[in-house]
């Protein structure tokens, strides 16, 4: 079955199914105030909802039209007519009889035409050609709706992704605040009791606030990165939407066991090389469109008509005279100034340079892959050891407190620390979000993906 028409079908059954689940979901939504929101539900939505879905399910639609209107040419043309000649001045004729002329008004007043008429096409090369690179229209506009679906569920994850990262960064960061609070509050305390200098006091202050502008930005990524994802998913930016989880949930999913040999990641169902593969088609029968320009064309026609002509407007009393022809017209094309000669040579420079871009896109390709492994890879080795120095970093900065408290240890240790620890759970989120930002950028460009399998 040719993939449009499993496409029909199934569009036919989502016309029916997908409303009443959108009708039941609208209204479970809106009997809440706040949508919670994970990644299934965001693509489920993203899905659905957005306009570049919608646009790409009636480029399809428009595409099935053009092919009918293709066809429609296969078909006869029928056609009628009427035609109603009033004579203003009647032509005069002059008769000689016997040397005297006679004047002969010739005509009526009231002249009436009605018809049919019919066309066939009998032998049409290159409209039969026209209706193979319709139905090509129609694989390229249902490659392209499917290219749309997998850009839109990378886009998704990736925003749902960068969302999570900002997200946990600012808790980070705010947990480091509440540290710096802590801190500042213990050095004043010590200041209090002449435990600890004006200096360090200072400097603790200082560090304090320091730290509340790093907060803000961070905050501000967040809401950002929720209203671009909310965008994507088709939703106003003003809706008011819980995005739930956090990168640590997709540890388990950072392993080497999803890693393969770059060699092993087939391009069959990236969707660029498919839609340059339909292309190359397209120009062919383009070319072959052209060359059928060469050929003779034969068609059938024929026409009936019905005239009657009077001087009053009695129609129950005129009298129709029928007329009727058939033709059979030949066309054969002997020269046109060389023009479907150049046509010709053009489509196949079009088709050496589609060829080149086909090279050029898959080494392409390649390379965006073999730098997605490479990323992964390295987002892998980068988690191992990252965790391992949040565990060590929370562990001296345990230390590095007791020791400040009980007046072992400096501010300046502390905070060193504090800073250290800082800086190793933005690394450990950062080492999850790379592996699964470039998870989402392979699945893209190898064409294949859970939510999208076609």
């Amino acid at each position: 079955m040719p993939a449009f028409y499993y496409y029909l079908d199934m569009k036919k059954f989502a016309r029916i199914i997908i409303p009443l689940l959108c009708l039941t979901a609208i209204q479970s939504l809106y009997a809440q105030d706040t949508l919670h929101v994970n990644l299934e539900t965001a693509l489920e939505i993203a899905l659905s909802e957005s306009p570049v879905i919608r646009i790409a399910d009636r480029d399809v639609e428009r595409a099935i039209y053009a092919r009918r209107e293709a066809r429609s040419g296969l078909l006869p043309a029928i056609s009628a007519s009427g035609i109603y000649n009033r004579t203003l001045k009647k032509q005069v004729m002059i008769m000689d009889f016997g040397g005297e002329q006679l004047e002969i008004s010739v005509g009526t007043d009231n002249n009436w035409i009605g018809g049919l008429s019919l066309s066939l096409p009998l032998v049409a090369p290159a409209l039969w050609k026209m209706v193979r690179l319709s139905a090509l229209a129609i694989d390229m506009a249902v490659e392209k709706a499917r290219s749309s679906r997998l850009s839109m569920i990378s886009a998704t994850k990736q925003a749902f992704y960068s969302y999570l990262l900002a997200k946990d960064s600012y808790e980070v960061l705010r947990k480091n605040y509440d540290n710096v609070v802590l801190n500042t509050r213990t050095v004043t305390d010590k200041f209090e009791q002449g435990m600890a200098s004006e200096f360090d006091k200072l400097r603790a202050e200082v560090e304090l606030k320091n730290q509340r502008p790093n907060l803000i930005a961070t905050e501000t990524a967040v809401e950002l990165a929720s209203m671009q994802l909310k965008v994507l998913m088709g939703l106003d930016i003003e809706y008011p939407v819980v995005f739930e989880g956090t990168l640590k949930q997709f540890e388990e999913d950072v392993t080497r066991e999803r890693l393969f040999q770059p060699g092993n990641f087939s391009l069959e169902k990236n969707t660029d090389l498919i839609q340059l593969s339909i292309q190359k088609q397209q120009l062919e029968t383009a070319l072959k469109i052209t060359k059928a320009s060469f050929l003779p064309t034969l068609s059938l026609s024929t026409n009936l008509q019905y005239t009657a002509m009077n001087n009053d407007f009695s129609f129950s009393n005129y009298n129709w005279f029928p007329y009727s022809t058939a033709a059979l017209a030949l066309n054969i094309p002997i020269f046109s100034g060389l023009k479907r000669q150049q046509q010709v040579k053009q489509n196949r420079l079009n088709l050496e340079s589609l060829e080149d871009s086909r090279i050029h896109s898959e080494r392409t390709l390649r390379l965006s892959i073999n730098n997605c492994l490479n990323q992964m890879n390295n987002a892998v080795e980068e988690l191992s050891s990252n965790k391992e120095n949040v565990a060590m970093a929370e562990k001296a900065y345990s230390i590095s407190r007791k020791q400040f408290e009980v007046g072992m240890g400096t501010w300046l240790d502390l905070s060193a620390s504090e800073l250290a620890l800082t800086q190793a759970r933005l690394a450990y989120h950062q080492s999850i979000y790379n592996y699964l930002y470039n998870m989402a950028e392979l699945e893209n460009i190898i064409g294949i993906n859970k939510y999208q399998n076609q």
